[in-house]
């Protein structure tokens, strides 16, 4: 996948229920555990300072109010994917979970993988983070 169309038409043509649709950013509204939980997962397009482009894959975790910084950390540190980073949500800052990739590393099947592996990887840890909750 050479560019950001490429991602949001596989994506529209998938089984993905995608519930917006900006220039160069999306989200993809994932169903887990039969339904009983949901995770947003936003899909963007970055450059870093060569103007490479970079397909960025997004998740809200927690609001950081109350968060405890050692135990996100220490769950950052033990995970093999994604990173963790503060971005803000309607105004409030928010733990996100976020995976960057080159475009000239993807295709369909990686794209899928990143989407499902970020949207349930956020939801466990939102959970964890919320005592169980569901809040995104």
């Amino acid at each position: 996948m050479q560019n950001f169309e490429q991602i949001r038409t596989h994506l529209a043509s998938s089984d993905y229920r995608v519930s917006m649709q900006d220039p160069y950013v999306l989200c993809v509204e994932l169903s887990l555990e039969q339904g009983t939980r949901h995770q947003a997962i936003f899909l963007s397009e970055m450059q870093d300072d060569d103007g490479r482009d970079y397909l960025r894959v997004s998740t809200a975790v927690a609001p950081t109010t109350g968060l405890d910084a050692k135990r996100a950390l220490a769950f950052n540190w033990e995970s093999r994917v994604g990173y963790l980073a503060i971005g803000e949500l309607d105004g409030v800052p928010y733990l996100q979970l976020c995976e960057n990739r080159p475009y000239d590393s993807l295709n369909a099947a990686e794209v899928d993988r990143l989407v499902l592996e970020i949207g349930g990887l956020g939801d466990r840890m939102e959970r964890m983070l919320s005592a169980g909750g569901d809040l995104l």
